[in-house]
């Protein structure tokens, strides 16, 4: 049966939110396409219909990711007037960010395993840390841009790193030791990563 423009669109759309989600949780090669297609609801022979392969894919889930947390860093905008070292840190260096890699920082997710993919991969990964070096270097304190430079690549890759970090250790002590010890060293932040879950995130927790 031959679907509409709209509902072909639409389950784009779906099969696209979904590898964003699956591969910030298990990697790139930890999702294959017949279970991101059942876990879309769609069938697996359904998948070339929409993209030529999977590595499009990839890197179209990697654009995906990093627009819509920059939708959630707007909306913490909105809600702040402007974005500050201390809000970056207490979004990105918390538990809830932590604990939910799926709906997360696409760049800490998945940055390890981007230097064995494709070029287009790396291209949308390198697209995903220039917008979060960018992000970061708007929220830091001062007006000399090439300080602020390279204020924003030490801390967004002490950010990045802290997190994967965090994640690693099955020590919860030392993961959230990690989380505060990242904020109190980021240049205009204080000491205040949250280390308890978030009752309410956005659409994505970074």
């Amino acid at each position: 049966m031959r679907v509409s423009k709209a509902q072909a669109a639409a389950n784009r759309e779906r099969i696209v939110e979904e590898a964003a989600r699956l591969f910030r949780e298990r990697g790139f090669d930890g999702v294959g396409v017949a279970a991101l297609m059942k876990q879309a609801g769609l069938t697996h022979g359904g998948f070339y219909g929409h993209f030529d392969s999977k590595e499009q894919l990839m890197a179209e889930a990697c654009e995906h990711a990093i627009n819509t947390a920059g939708q959630g860093w707007d909306e913490a905008r909105e809600r702040h007037g402007a974005l500050s070292m201390d809000t970056v840190a207490d979004r990105y260096l918390s538990r809830a960010h932590r604990d939910h890699p799926g709906a997360g920082c696409v760049v800490a997710a998945l940055a390890s395993d981007a230097p064995r993919q494709s070029a287009p991969v790396r291209a949308a990964m390198t697209g995903s840390v220039r917008r979060l070096i960018a992000l970061v270097e708007s929220a830091l304190p001062g007006h000399r841009a090439a300080r602020k430079r390279r204020q924003a690549l030490a801390a967004t890759a002490a950010m990045v790193g802290g997190l994967i970090l965090a994640r690693a250790v099955d020590d919860d002590a030392l993961s959230n030791e990690f989380l505060q010890a990242v904020a109190a060293e980021l240049p205009g932040a204080r000491a205040s990563a949250s280390t308890q879950p978030e009752a309410n995130r956005s659409k994505e927790t970074q």
